[in-house]
Formats: C-alpha cells, sequence, structure tokens
C-alpha cells in the first residue's frame, strides 16, 4: 500500500498539471476551452478522469489509515491487512460513488 500510497500520489500531481491545463483552455477563449472539453469528454479523457477521482480518493483513504497510525493504533498485523484491504475497497466504492452522482445530475 505504501507503494499505491505514492503511485497516487504521483498520479494527483499529473491530473493537477491537467487541471490547471483545463483552467488556462478555459481563459483563453471559447475555441480552446471547446478543445479542451472535447479532450476531457472523449472515451480516453474519461479513463484520464476516471483515475485521477480513484488516486484522489485512495491517497485521502491512504492518508486517513496514516492518521490512524500516527495516533498510535492499528499496528498489529491482522490489523494492517484489514486496513490495506479496506483502503482499496472504500476508494473504489467512494470513486464508483462520485462517478454514479455525476453521470446521474448530467
Amino acid at each position: 500500500m505504501s507503494v499505491a500510497h505514492r503511485v497516487t500520489g504521483t498520479g494527483l500531481y499529473l491530473g493537477t498539471v491537467l487541471i490547471a491545463a483545463w483552467l488556462v483552455a478555459a481563459a483563453s477563449g471559447p475555441a480552446a476551452f471547446d478543445t479542451a472539453q472535447w479532450i476531457a469528454g472523449s472515451i480516453l479523457g474519461r479513463l484520464v478522469l476516471f483515475l485521477y477521482s480513484f488516486s484522489l480518493m485512495h491517497h485521502m483513504v491512504g492518508g486517513l489509515r496514516h492518521f490512524v497510525w500516527d495516533m498510535g493504533k492499528g499496528y498489529e498485523p491482522q490489523t494492517r491487512m484489514a486496513m490495506a484491504k479496506f483502503t482499496l475497497v472504500i476508494s473504489a466504492a467512494l470513486t464508483i460513488l462520485i462517478w454514479v452522482v455525476v453521470l446521474a445530475t448530467r
């Protein structure tokens, strides 16, 4: 999970660069914004957005796991494994929930 936490952190960095590019396109005018929206709405763009949202959720839940450890709890081997599984399940569930809500409200 440590490697996954680092990978998602890197993914968040790269995704933030894409968000900045989207904001620059929005500030550059309708033609640039339409192009950025077309890219984001494509299958590849939606996949990138999905992975970005998963990275965000996984990194957040992993951060909460580290917070629990900072309080001196959860160091037992069985608890650590349960928390690792919990991190994956909750981050996947939150990502799917976000996408269901977003797609349902369009």
